[in-house]
């Protein structure tokens, strides 16, 4: 036992997190490649190298993805200190190469001469498809406001299949359950966001972020854009380019006479926080959202205006409603303060209430006072009468279900 535990000692010290040992570079200068700071990580590698994201059968392992910054162009290689020989006998190193090579497409640099000469080429990147937004973002270290441009494309772009093959790559690395489109679908609609900058008098893009929505057909004569994937790379993160983005394409889709709303697949909860954002900055000036009417309650006359104008569902219109009525409300004043907490709660209890009609008899519905409000606990009469309940916690208010 002692040997196979120092055995174990020995093979350990060749396991690598690739989560670390993947390095990935957006280049605009030749001096990028030896500059540290512009080196980012990806968040995930389980999708490529196994749940456990480590790579066994390498010290020092770095796995080198570098991009232009504009046309994402790239040069891949590996690299290691020291390798599992025959030494070890039935044991071999992962075969880290194969496994990158099924998410990146053909046609990258091994050489960082070749990558830093179609470096001079990308002066040639023009962005793809048609201009939607320009916004500008001001930049401390620089001391100058930046410039951004926001492009619809599709798959008619000349270059743009390759392009996007290259810019998809990152999803597995920031999309905890990210998986490539089919592109030949012309139901997928792209959204590029591309910072404009100068490189000896020129000017020249680079990539900051993308989203891709699907547009699914609702009977008899409409559709419904459904956000699909959306990344803004990291070296941009933090500066506002999701709202921006988000906003233009929900613009893009609300001047369509055949939208009838907009949705997202599977949104992830930081998603969910730039949504509630960008639609609350959208109906704050509709009337119906006025101080006066959030007051009153939630109405109809939201949902159709919101639905109408701004192609957002009921159960989106209802999560502004209550974010906006929010900030309306005097939480000092017990009066308005107790009048919110009971629209919520309102609104929460609502599911339990058709429940409880819906069963008639067979459940009980008893209210209780505790700190927050109200408790609602569902039981079935049987089990009032001796028996146990589950419970869990929902929307502030704790909640006993059988």
């Amino acid at each position: 036992m002692a040997g196979l535990s120092a055995m174990e000692k020995k093979l350990a010290e060749f396991k690598c997190n690739t989560n670390e040992a993947i390095q990935l570079k957006l280049v605009r200068f030749p001096e990028d490649l030896e500059d540290d700071s512009t080196t980012f990580n990806p968040e995930y590698s389980h999708q490529v190298f196994g749940d456990d994201e480590v790579a066994f059968g390498y010290k020092g392992l770095k796995i080198l993805l570098y991009y232009n910054a504009g046309n994402l162009s790239t040069l891949f290689r590996i690299e290691y200190t020291s390798k599992v020989n025959e030494n070890f006998d039935c044991v071999e190193a992962d075969d880290v190469e194969s496994k990158i090579r099924k998410i990146i497409p053909p046609g990258f640099c091994t050489s960082t001469d070749d990558f830093v000469s179609l470096l001079e080429k990308e002066v040639n990147f023009k962005p793809f498809g048609t201009l939607l937004h320009t916004y500008s973002v001001h930049n401390e270290e620089a001391g100058e406001d930046i410039t951004y441009q926001i492009y619809q494309a599709d798959m008619t772009c000349p270059g743009f299949r390759e392009y996007h093959e290259r810019l998809q790559t990152f999803l597995m690395w920031f999309i905890e359950t990210a998986s490539f489109i089919d592109v030949d679908d012309e139901r997928w609609n792209y959204f590029l966001v591309f910072e404009k900058y100068n490189k000896d008098g020129a000017t020249l893009f680079a990539t900051v972020g993308y989203m891709t929505v699907y547009n699914y057909y609702v009977y008899p004569d409409k559709t419904r854009p459904r956000v699909s994937q959306m990344l803004i790379l990291p070296p941009f993160q933090g500066e506002g380019h999701g709202a921006q983005l988000f906003e233009t394409v929900h613009r893009y889709y609300m001047s369509s006479p055949t939208v009838l709303d907009i949705t997202a697949e599977d949104p992830s909860e930081n998603y969910v926080k730039l949504r509630d954002f960008v639609l609350v900055k959208l109906c704050q000036d509709l009337p119906c959202f006025s101080p006066e009417k959030l007051m009153q309650g939630f109405s109809q006359e939201m949902v159709t205006e919101a639905q109408q104008k701004l192609k957002i569902n009921k159960q989106h219109t209802r999560r502004v409603y209550e974010i906006l009525r929010l900030r309306a409300t005097d939480m000092g004043d017990p009066e308005q303060s107790r009048g919110y907490r009971l629209d919520v709660k309102k609104r929460l209890i609502g599911p339990y209430k058709n429940q409880h009609t819906a069963c008639n008899s067979e459940l009980e519905l008893c209210f209780f006072p505790d700190i927050s409000g109200i408790v609602l606990i569902v039981y079935p009469i049987h089990q009032l009468q001796g028996g146990t309940a589950h419970s869990c916690c929902y929307g502030g208010s704790f909640i006993k279900v059988s």
